[in-house]
C-alpha cells in the first residue's frame, strides 16, 4: 500500500482564516498580515465552530496496492471525487490479491491460496479464449489490488477521520487514513488537530456498544448516557433562540 498527496491547496491557512473572517466582519482583513498569535487563536476558534470554510481546502490523494474491499468503502463517502483502475478494461490477471490480515494460520493460508489460484487462472483462460474483460471481472477475488485516486476537502476529511481511524474500522482503512493524516500533516501541520478520531475530537466513544465491549481504547467517562438523558429532559422543558453578535472576528 502507498499514499501520495498529490496535490494540495495553497496557502490553505491564510484561505481558511479568511474565509472564516469574511462571515464575521465586514473588513478586508487580510490574516496574512496577522501575528502569528492571531492566527493560532483564531484557527482554535475555527475548531469549534462553523465548518463551511473547511471546504474550501482540497487534498488529492493517489492510493496504490490496496483492496478493492477497502475501495468499496472509501466510495461510499459522497462528498469525495474519485478516479479509479477500470477492470472492465484492464487485464488484471497478474495484480496481487491480498490476504484479509495478517496471521491467518496454515489452513487459513492454504485454502485462501488455493481459492485466489484457481480464480486468477481461470480469468486468465476466459481473456485468452476470448470473453472481454468487463465480463471476466465478475470471477476475480475482492481483494485484487487497485489503485485509485481521490479528492476530499478539510471538513469531509475530519469528518472521515472521527470514523475511519477508530479501532472499530477494518484494518486496512485504518492503515490508509493514517498514511493520509501523515501526508496532510508534512504540508499543513496545523490540521493534524483537524483530523483526530472520534474519541479523542470529542471525548466520547462512535460506538459505545462496541468500545464498552473490545476498543482498547475506551474509557469509562466516554460513557455520556447519563449526560444526553439529563440533557433530553432539559431540551424538552425549554424553546431558546440564540442572539449571536460577531466581534473581533468571533461569534459570541
Amino acid at each position: 500500500m502507498k499514499v501520495s498527496l498529490i496535490s494540495h491547496t495553497s496557502d490553505a491557512l491564510n484561505l481558511l482564516l479568511r474565509t472564516k473572517n469574511t462571515r464575521l466582519t465586514n473588513k478586508n482583513d487580510d490574516p496574512a498580515t496577522w501575528s502569528d498569535e492571531r492566527r493560532q487563536e483564531n484557527l482554535e476558534y475555527m475548531r469549534d465552530t462553523i465548518k463551511s470554510s473547511w471546504e474550501f481546502v482540497d487534498y488529492v490523494f493517489e492510493i496504490e496496492g490496496v483492496t478493492r474491499a477497502f475501495t468499496h468503502q472509501l466510495v461510499r463517502t459522497r462528498t469525495g471525487s474519485y478516479a479509479q483502475q477500470a477492470m472492465r478494461v484492464v487485464d488484471a490477471r497478474n495484480q496481487p490479491v491480498e490476504p484479509p490480515f495478517a496471521g491467518m494460520t496454515a489452513e487459513e493460508t492454504a485454502i485462501w491460496n488455493n481459492a485466489v489460484d484457481f480464480n486468477l487462472e481461470a480469468y486468465g483462460d476466459l481473456l485468452d479464449i476470448g470473453m472481454k474483460p468487463q465480463d471476466a471481472r465478475g470471477i476475480l477475488p475482492t481483494n485484487i489490488t487497485t489503485s485509485i485516486m481521490a479528492k476530499f476537502n478539510l471538513r469531509t476529511l475530519s469528518d472521515m477521520a472521527k470514523l475511519r481511524l477508530c479501532t472499530r474500522t477494518q484494518g486496512e482503512y485504518q492503515d490508509v487514513f493514517r498514511a493520509m493524516r501523515q501526508c496532510v500533516s508534512l504540508v499543513h501541520p496545523w490540521a493534524e488537530e483537524f483530523l483526530q478520531v472520534h474519541c479523542v475530537a470529542t471525548g466520547t466513544c462512535a460506538f459505545p456498544r462496541y468500545g464498552k465491549v473490545e476498543c482498547p481504547v475506551y474509557l469509562p467517562a466516554m460513557d455520556n448516557e447519563p449526560v444526553r438523558i439529563a440533557a433530553k429532559e432539559l431540551f424538552d422543558a425549554v424553546r431558546y433562540e440564540a442572539a449571536p453578535v460577531a466581534k473581533n472576528g468571533k461569534a459570541m
